[in-house]
């Protein structure tokens, strides 16, 4: 996803991403297979636990960097975290990425200091470059069997490219078996916007801007006398990708594959922005920018001034991805200013387009977590590796600890009530004190839809249980649609084509390639470019793009076209052989 789909994305429950994520749109992954491939030999309470108390438990701290921020991090003094120290005697001593995370990473890679864990999503290759991060694959071999039974042949495609099969980042922001069941991006309206237009049909952009239009007309303030806005962007740095640039792709029928559009069938790579309907997109952006349905402020306003106005629940309509603004919709739910959450529609350009949200990935591999070549005790820590991706580390992290964040009935696992309603109403606190969801991106692990050995789902992520989750408010809406879950709304997996290299936007790049020094000269020219587009009086837009467009020639777009192209052909390939 441009790094964060996802993000990403994309993908889960999110409480992980109380402030962010992935990221990405997503997020986004892949297609559920057989329940029984989904059953792992062992439960929570077999040969798992006994083997993880065999272990060497004496307390150690393990250094680690990971990309992705993680505002509730509690230094493990939260309980899910008390539990994983208790079964492992491991605690983390972890710094987040705060600013642009590429540039902390090139640091890492060029100081020769490096922390034992590193988590460097798609800048992976500047520390392979380095020579900082371990070969995994006779750890693995030799230490790990919950990670080889959770991969099974899966973990081929772990490996680096074609010329080195090296497995230097354990593939842990992709879902085994995953069925996804949230539909957290596409475009958000709030529920009083809708109810008051009689909830009509929100496919097109075109219908996404009639109900703002006709709710501001109505509402311009609200009851404080402060102004209504229609839609608000969040284009501060990374968080472009997710709300501004990414939303053109799926607009227009493309699959997320981060800064590219890939052809199915050849698999060549085109820089997105040069689809002339994704002009089409920015140029209804310059429109409703025009029209004043867009706020004035999208542009020059922080993440954390975006989240505070999201807050207020002035904000009628966002293009962005739940984990995004998360935060934000708590503090809603908090007031009690449920009509003024948000419900997610797949609105596209055209209804003839499909909304590609759920366009199913396979494995995919890529962004995961590296062991570092001066880590204190490599083996040590691919043990707490595969503590978090046994069976009793996935419930940990998924569900908590049981007699406190959930207990059993009739062999099954369910969320008291007075633990939801925390999760419903005071969800970022909660999530602190629990850690809930803290290692989803740090483990190999099944996804949503997936089963365990007992038959109960790894995730809470599945339909029955995301409903106990949603306000009254929330559930009249979706009812008004002939909808029970958002993803009702969505076009589903099977109508789209598994893409046979996963998604692009994971595919690992060396930090000094060509393709990754054009890459950001390109981003460059769009993250001035585009706001620009958008800003302009529309008469002058067509001139603003054709610019656009010429200094992306000149910076040398085809040549990255043509280099990116050969990085999905030959991930195609590595993953065909046999």
């Amino acid at each position: 996803m441009s790094g964060l789909k996802s993000k990403a994305t994309i993908l889960l429950t999110l409480t992980l991403f109380t402030g962010l994520i992935a990221g990405c749109s997503g997020n986004n992954n892949s297609n559920a297979t057989s329940p029984e491939a989904s059953k792992p030999a062992a439960s929570a309470s077999g040969s798992e636990s006994a083997s993880a108390s065999s272990e060497d438990l004496t307390p150690i701290t393990f250094t680690l960097f990971a990309e992705d921020p993680n505002p509730n991090w509690n230094n493990m003094q939260d309980e899910v975290s008390k539990e994983i120290t208790k079964k492992t005697g491991v605690t983390l001593d972890a710094e987040f990425a705060v600013g642009d995370p590429a540039q902390k990473v090139a640091l890492i890679a060029a100081s020769g200091e490096y922390p034992d864990i590193i988590s460097a999503k798609g800048d992976i290759g500047k520390l392979v470059d380095a020579g900082a991060v371990l070969d995994l694959t006779e750890l693995i071999e030799k230490y790990a069997p919950n990670i080889k039974r959770v991969l099974g042949d899966n973990l081929a495609r772990a490996k680096y490219t074609n010329e080195d099969q090296s497995i230097y980042a354990l593939p842990t922001w992709a879902a085994v078996d995953e069925q996804r069941f949230v539909a957290g991006g596409g475009f958000e309206l709030q529920h009083r916007v809708v109810k008051e237009a009689g909830y009509p049909e929100i496919r097109t952009v075109q219908d996404y801007e009639n109900v703002i239009k006709a709710y501001l007309e109505k509402h311009p303030t609200d009851e404080n006398g402060n102004k209504n806005i229609g839609v608000s962007l969040n284009a501060d740095d990374w968080h472009m990708y997710i709300s501004v640039t990414n939303p053109a792709v799926a607009t227009t029928g493309g699959s997320d594959d981060g800064e590219y559009f890939v052809n199915q069938e050849t698999h060549e790579a085109i820089y997105h922005f040069r689809r002339p309907e994704e002009k089409e997109y920015f140029r209804w952006l310059n429109h409703m920018n025009d029209i004043g349905l867009l706020d004035r402020e999208s542009f020059v306003q922080k993440y954390d001034q975006y989240k505070a106005k999201v807050a207020t629940g002035r904000v009628l309509g966002l293009i962005d991805q739940d984990w995004d603004y998360n935060d934000s919709q708590q503090a809603l739910k908090t007031a009690g200013k449920l009509d003024q959450t948000y419900g997610h529609y797949p609105v596209t350009m055209s209804k003839d387009i499909k909304e590609s949200s759920f366009w199913p990935t396979g494995f995919m591999g890529g962004y995961g977590i590296s062991i570092s070549s001066k880590a204190k005790d490599p083996v040590r820590i691919i043990k707490f590796l595969d503590f978090l991706a046994s069976d009793e580390g996935q419930i940990l992290n998924n569900w908590g600890i049981e007699g406190k964040h959930y207990v059993m009935e009739n062999g099954k696992r369910v969320v008291p009530k007075e633990v939801q309603d925390r999760i419903n109403n005071d969800n970022t606190a909660f999530t602190k004190e629990s850690g809930i969801g803290f290692y989803w991106n740090t483990m190999v692990h099944y996804g949503d839809g997936a089963k365990d050995s007992t038959g109960n789902y790894y995730t809470k992520n599945f339909p029955e249980q995301l409903v106990v989750g949603y306000s009254d408010v929330e559930k009249e809406t979706l009812a008004a649609y002939n909808a029970t879950i958002w993803k009702d709304l969505f076009p589903k997996e099977d109508e789209f084509k598994e893409k046979a290299y996963g998604a692009a936007w994971n595919i690992s790049i060396p930090g000094e390639d060509e393709v990754s020094i054009l890459g950001t000269k390109m981003k460059d020219i769009t993250w001035k470019r585009i706001p620009e587009a958008i800003l302009a009086k529309p008469a002058d837009f067509d001139k603003v793009w054709d610019d656009y467009m010429k200094d992306l020639d000149k910076a040398g777009v085809e040549k990255m076209e043509k280099g990116y192209t050969k990085y999905v052909q030959d991930r195609v390939a590595l993953w065909s052989a046999k």
